[in-house]
């Protein structure tokens, strides 16, 4: 199933539309007027959804069968990419919907079995045991959770040390492998070893970026896309990588466990201040442990044991 971290007017239109019901009709589901609904829609991305009415559209969602729910992600992948389709996974792949909540920081997750996939440029077979890995990368508000939780030091760019509202789905920047370590130890996870990073993003069969081989930017938060800023964290619905784990090239560039050299660690994805052929999964980059910058942020992984309640 599709997910949604933040409902705006434009996933609130889509929806509609793909359930294929009129202003009235989806207004009654929702338990709102016809007229709330109409502004939402004109709103778009401006549009500002109470959590009940959040918490609504993400059941009515949910309930809408197969087809509704493909439609949804088809019609806002017609605002992503010029080629508007749906990716499906290859042979023995999964596809998104298997999400499992964190029992530590709450966030979904999403399941990657245990088994080879062909890794780096020339597709070299590797081993990974089974895992979990965050289906978004680490938000603003995932991050103020943290902080608020052990006292720790805030990112320097917020404001009166408090992120702004409209950045709470926007991945944490600012934030040094260091700082990214903290987080994972706090919510009983790890970083991301560059094997399991790149599993996660490329699927088991090689493909070049998530969604397949196409040389696609629309698809993701890059320079190309010309957007200039992070974005929210779940835009990218036509851009997931086969296990349904979002913005793994383009938004942020993401610190992982594997070290390169004294001080140094792998950094993979691309950012939307880099071109596409720069997140491409197979290719790594690397920075010292205590860069932080704009472009910079990162998402857990969780072994079986990490994933039960009290495991380490």
């Amino acid at each position: 199933m599709p997910l949604v971290t933040k409902w705006t007017g434009r996933e609130v239109k889509a929806l509609r539309e793909s359930v294929r019901m009129s202003l009235m009709e989806f207004a009654e589901k929702l338990g709102v007027s016809d007229r709330i609904v109409s502004r939402w829609e004109a709103d778009g991305e401006r549009a500002s959804i109470r959590m009940i009415n959040q918490a609504a559209l993400d059941t009515l969602l949910a309930k809408a069968d197969k087809d509704a729910q493909g439609r949804f992600v088809g019609i806002l992948a017609a605002d992503d990419a010029p080629i508007h389709s749906i990716i499906e996974p290859g042979s023995g792949e999964t596809s998104s919907g298997d999400y499992v909540k964190h029992p530590g920081d709450g966030k979904l997750m999403a399941h990657v079995p245990e088994g080879i996939y062909l890794s780096g440029a020339d597709s070299e077979p590797v081993w990974v045991d089974d895992f979990h890995i965050d289906t978004f990368p680490t938000t603003n508000a995932d991050y103020a959770r943290f902080c608020a939780a052990t006292r720790y030091a805030v990112p320097e760019h917020w404001e009166n040390g408090r992120c702004p509202r409209d950045l709470y789905d926007h991945p944490v920047v600012h934030v040094t492998w260091r700082d990214a370590t903290a987080y994972a130890a706090w919510a009983g996870k790890s970083l991301p070893t560059s094997e399991q990073w790149e599993k996660a993003a490329r699927g088991t069969t090689g493909r070049t970026f998530p969604w397949g081989d196409q040389k696609t930017a629309a698809k993701c938060n890059v320079r190309e896309t010309g957007i200039e800023r992070t974005t929210s964290v779940s835009r990218y619905h036509s851009g997931v990588s086969p296990y349904g784990v979002y913005d793994m090239v383009g938004n942020v560039w993401e610190w992982l466990a594997t070290a390169t050299t004294a001080g140094r660690h792998e950094l993979r994805g691309s950012a939307f201040t880099s071109p596409l052929f720069r997140g491409v999964p197979a290719v790594p980059n690397d920075a010292y442990d205590t860069m932080l910058d704009d472009d910079t942020g990162f998402r857990c992984v969780a072994t079986p044991e990490q994933m039960m309640p009290g495991g380490q």
